[in-house]
């Protein structure tokens, strides 16, 4: 694996400080890049569930998802019926350049009982649960809520799908990395995975495994398939769930914690990350790959250090340069939030998003 070989043509091109190289560099990307041309595979699945006030923060998710991409993407993407045609208006106009496709969805639900999973935690939240019912034919998804931003391809993350085991049908993250801040093993009223129970906001699912199991359950003896475990589950647990379909996922995997992969916290990482100190140590080593704004925190000023991200990347025009236009930019906005504890590390932030741009020109420079 390479060093620092090209390290000092980087820095003088960018005038970026040598710290936020880290282990890529540009020998490195052209091979994967070239690695990536010989092995073709099908496209990455991606689903986002959309409802109220979440078209520009989930459009902001989509070019995120966009810019860094190598592989094409097929966007899953179910809304409410009077948001399809601003969707539309919008994604029509994007310059794909053949990479990526979308299809839009309505809100929907088991006819039986379509109005207790809509009141279920936020407005269409649990939609995500019957992704593996509806997407007959998808084989793999990645579902990420509205609330995500890319600063790595989708490509790696979706790559997890090949480091699961036979047991194996879904990834997520700990929803907590310090017990002494956490929900779930502080408040839970219910059953839950692991130590601090795992986050559902980036679950990369393998769907045909998950439509063919059976799984264990603390309700009947009998093991139930996805489509049959869903309503049972609700029925007994409605009052002791806080988080929605994010509490049943945990109950789930609690009885089955041989089917899930965890991925580390810097493929989800959260205000709860740093607002109280940083502990996400892997980011902390390698930069954040996938950001996560929870609790409306692109749209407020009580963690300036994700708004800014957030405003950089749904600012950024595409085909401008990344650097310029994003990055330098970006660093600047974030320099002025050290007076917060995320603010304090926010070398974090653009570390894997520095290694990224890198990843994407070495690429394009392979390609000419």
């Amino acid at each position: 694996r390479c060093k620092n070989l090209s390290v000092s043509f980087w820095n003088s091109y960018w005038m970026l400080p040598s710290d936020v190289c880290g282990m890529n560099c540009f020998w490195e990307a052209a091979f994967r890049y070239n690695y990536m041309k010989t092995h073709p595979s099908e496209k990455m699945h991606l689903a986002v569930v959309a409802c109220g006030e979440r078209l520009e923060e989930t459009v902001t998710m989509l070019r995120s998802a966009i810019i860094f991409s190598i592989k094409p993407l097929q966007f899953h993407i179910f809304a409410e019926d009077q948001l399809h045609g601003s969707f539309k208006d919008i994604l029509d106009d994007f310059p794909y350049e053949g990479k990526v496709n979308y299809t839009l969805y309505p809100i929907t639900f088991p006819t039986e009982s379509a109005a207790e999973w809509k009141k279920l935690f936020k407005p269409c939240a649990s939609q995500r649960l019957f992704l593996p019912l509806i997407l007959r034919n998808v084989d793999s998804l990645l579902y990420v809520d509205t609330d995500i931003l890319f600063l790595r391809p989708v490509d790696d993350i979706w790559s997890f799908l090949g480091k699961f085991n036979s047991t194996q049908i879904a990834a997520m993250a700990p929803e907590h990395e310090e017990p002494r801040i956490g929900w779930y093993n502080r408040f839970a009223r219910h059953p839950y995975y692991g130590i601090t129970g795992i986050n559902s906001g980036v679950m990369l699912m393998n769907m045909t495994r998950i439509r063919r199991k059976y799984f264990k359950n603390d309700m009947t003896a009998v093991r139930l398939q996805w489509g049959e475990i869903l309503m049972p589950l609700l029925k007994k647990y409605k009052l002791n769930i806080t988080w929605g379909d994010q509490d049943l996922l945990n109950i789930m995997f609690f009885h089955n914690p041989e089917s899930l992969y965890v991925f580390p916290c810097q493929w989800n990482y959260r205000p709860d990350h740093c607002i109280y100190g940083s502990n996400c140590k892997e980011a902390e080593e390698e930069g954040i790959f996938i950001l996560h704004g929870n609790r409306g925190v692109y749209h407020d000023d009580k963690q300036p250090t994700f708004r800014a991200v957030y405003e950089a990347i749904k600012n950024y025009s595409f085909g401008d340069d990344l650097v310029h236009s994003l990055l330098q930019p970006l660093e600047l906005e974030l320099q002025k939030t050290m007076h917060t504890y995320c603010g304090r590390v926010y070398k974090v932030f653009i570390k894997q998003l520095t290694e990224s741009i890198r990843d994407l020109y070495a690429r394009r420079s392979k390609g000419r």
